[in-house]
């Protein structure tokens, strides 16, 4: 069985998303977004633990569906388009 370790989230600012990602660590990765200086009042955790391919795929599906309902563009600090 393969371990369901990582975590799918979004950064908001307000109500808005600033940024979707994955982690197995989400303390550490809040941490290295302030540190990037990337603004956001909450980092939100979506849904429980999932395998890291479950979580890439979320990742991916998710960054399209957000492009879809913005004019094809990522939020704020997703840099590429996937």
């Amino acid at each position: 069985m393969k371990n369901r370790n990582y975590h799918r989230y979004n950064l908001k600012q307000g109500h808005k998303v600033v940024y979707k990602g994955i982690t197995n660590n989400p303390e550490r990765r809040e941490e290295q977004h302030k540190d990037e200086g990337k603004r956001f009042t909450k980092m939100q955790v979506v849904g429980p633990s999932v395998t890291k391919d479950a979580a890439e795929k979320w990742e991916e599906d998710s960054l399209a569906q957000f492009r879809g309902n913005h004019g094809g563009r990522n939020p704020k600090y997703n840099e590429t388009n996937k």
